[in-house]
């Protein structure tokens, strides 16, 4: 008898089974293969735009997805720094190996972690309430909670032009059957959705005379807030091509075997995220598109071609790559491909990610019918924390939109109709200035010291954080700066000089003028702030805070109003049917998805404003 038990160790599983064991639970973490644990079956990276956000905040929560990707990095960029701070994301290639071994390792060490290689193939439970798991041995195993993270095992099917291999992530890996049957024979709905990945290249047979080279950021940002800054590191550079008509015309004369375009896959792809002869077909008028070629890791010659997602025939596939600048004599590895796999539809999950049809049943990953490494990790974490909460007696953790990118995600899924594989992006989040990468312990230190995740230590550490930035803008509000000290760095600037003091918070709001900057321009400014503090990560705040006052004073007044939306609760047991007055739309709608709140009531297509206005007077609001 376990707290908790986690079906799959991918990156869902992974941050499932360490939240609850970290808060004190029993857990037992159940694979196919152990050997396979995190493993980086698609492209070997984490991060990148909003999925950078993504991870720093799983580790602000207390998560690990960011110390490992910090300690198997080799490469590591913050991406679009031109733009504001609410675009910099960062991004790191991984090696993918040391990624898994690194996450097995922490896994292993953990106590109360006990691992099994076996098959989950149904849920058992009593009285409308989880109680263990059937596994394909025929064994049962019981536990107070269950927590689904079934990554594309469901019933996964793999393409590869007109043949078709039964696989739940690779070829080598076979699918699970029988656990969507019975989930199904519950009373859950499931859909069908389709990924897929490029073909590898061994990177000895790349001409790189022909592809543009891709450097790491000489200063190394790191992802999680507990690693050290300056971390020295070797990187290694990843290169960037391009296709050509010539490929397209190659590309094209397999699409009568495409199984995209035959009919064969009946599952929906990411629109973000398309297979190169998707592109094609979709962008009629491109003459090329990027291709991006990756190293799998330091000690390997195997190269991920970013941007090639296809399930065509190999012998297309590879006269294909051939075709592309760089690529005239590669040798393909191994193709791509696509994989069909079984989702729930995330309707049928609460905000804490527990089942609405069963008790102590929770869906984190790619079940819920996300994509990416990141998002699925933090389903596991919100979800392994959850479950561990409610054992405990405890209120479970519900992030808001205006909390974190995680809230938005979680937000989206139990609100939004999901068709297909759910990827998050910068403009899915309404409040992109609040949740930057840059804040993220500060804006959820809280949340992981009260899920039990983050040390005493480690809290005090940010509460400290937090008064030296308070300290500090008050510091700039408070300072005036003379005409001699401030104009030389004015000119250096290209800035008219000044006649009269100024004050430092003023100069702070100029482009280009930021906080280490300006001390350099006072020592008696200069000493009042490094007696407040020298972290430059401080600096870092307080420039943002200073410059972008009045947009964010704007962000937190909408997100207080969404927030009086949010805090009117919606009975569970609330009768829409004997609602009158609501739309036969929005009536069908809110059945369906039964929401927490008014707040996400308002948020479901096809609820209308008028709808919200007859519930609200319903509900006596």
């Amino acid at each position: 008898m376990y707290d908790i038990i986690v079906a799959g160790a991918g990156h869902a599983g992974c941050e499932a089974a360490l939240a609850a064991a970290r808060t004190g639970c029993s857990c037992l973490l159940i694979s196919s293969d152990l050997t396979t644990i995190a493993r980086m079956s698609c492209n070997p990276a984490i991060g990148g735009v909003a999925k950078g956000q993504i991870t720093r905040e799983i580790d602000a929560l207390g998560g690990e997805m960011a110390k490992a990707i910090d300690a198997t990095g080799i490469q590591f960029r913050m991406l679009n720094r031109s733009k504001g701070p609410a675009m910099h994301s960062p991004r790191a290639q991984a090696d993918k190996t040391m990624y898994s071994f690194y996450m097995r390792n922490v896994i292993e060490r953990e106590k109360n972690i006990d691992l099994l290689q076996d098959t989950v193939t149904g849920i058992r439970h009593s009285s409308g309430v989880c109680e263990g798991v059937t596994l394909s041995s025929g064994r049962v195993i019981h536990a107070s909670a269950v927590i689904l993270t079934c990554g594309t095992f469901l019933n996964g099917l793999i393409h590869i032009g007109m043949n078709h291999y039964h696989g739940g992530r690779t070829i080598a890996e076979p699918p699970v059957y029988s656990l969507t049957e019975n989930l199904v024979k519950l009373g859950f709905s499931s859909g069908r959705l389709k990924t897929g990945t490029p073909p590898r290249i061994d990177a000895r047979s790349v001409n790189y005379s022909l592809v543009e080279e891709q450097r790491g950021d000489d200063e190394t940002v790191v992802f999680s807030f507990k690693t050290a800054p300056a971390l020295s590191r070797k990187q290694i550079s990843c290169f960037v091509t391009k296709t050509t008509l010539e490929t397209h015309e190659i590309l094209k004369r397999g699409f009568d075997r495409s199984p995209l375009f035959t009919g064969k896959v009946q599952g929906i792809g990411p629109r973000y995220c398309p297979s190169i002869e998707d592109k094609i077909c979709r962008f009629p008028d491109k003459d090329s598109h990027h291709i991006f070629l990756e190293p799998e890791g330091i000690d390997t010659n195997e190269m991920y071609v970013n941007g090639f997602s296809t399930s065509l025939p190999e012998d297309i596939q590879i006269e294909g790559l051939r075709s592309i600048p760089g690529l005239a004599s590669v040798k393909m590895i191994r193709p791509g491909y696509a994989i069909e796999y079984d989702y729930f539809f995330p309707y049928q999950v609460n905000r804490s990610l527990e089942t609405k049809l069963f008790e102590n049943l929770y869906f984190a990953g790619q079940i819920n019918g996300t994509s990416g490494y990141e998002e699925a990790a933090a389903q596991g974490l919100v979800a392994g924390i959850n479950a561990s909460l409610k054992l405990r007696q405890k209120p479970p953790l519900h992030l808001k939109r205006s909390d974190a990118y995680i809230g938005v995600l979680v937000d989206d899924l139990i609100t939004k109709d999901t068709n297909e594989p759910y990827r998050m992006f910068t403009s899915s989040a309404e409040h992109r200035l609040l949740l930057r990468q840059d804040n993220a312990d500060i804006r959820l230190h809280d949340f992981g010291y009260t899920s039990g995740l983050l040390d005493v230590k480690t809290f005090t550490l940010c509460n400290n954080k937090i008064r030296s930035i308070e300290a500090l803008k008050q510091l700039c509000l408070d300072t005036r700066l003379s005409a001699a000290e401030i104009n030389p760095l004015l000119t250096e600037l290209g800035y008219i000089e000044v006649n009269t003091a100024q004050n430092a918070s003023t100069l702070l709001k100029r482009t280009g003028i930021y906080l280490h900057l300006l001390i350099e321009q006072s020592l008696s400014f200069k000493n009042a702030v490094l007696a407040i503090t020298d972290d430059l990560s401080i600096f870092e705040q307080v420039d943002i805070d200073l410059k972008y006052h009045g947009y964010l004073k704007r962000d937190l007044l909408m997100a207080d109003k969404i927030l009086r939306l949010d805090s009117h609760q919606i009975p569970a047991s609330f009768k829409y049917d004997s609602v009158a007055g609501l739309s036969n739309e929005g009536r069908e709608k809110l059945i369906k998805y039964r929401p927490d709140t008014i707040g996400q009531a308002s948020r479901i297509l096809g609820v209308s404003p008028s709808d919200i206005s007859v519930l609200m007077i319903r509900l006596g609001r």
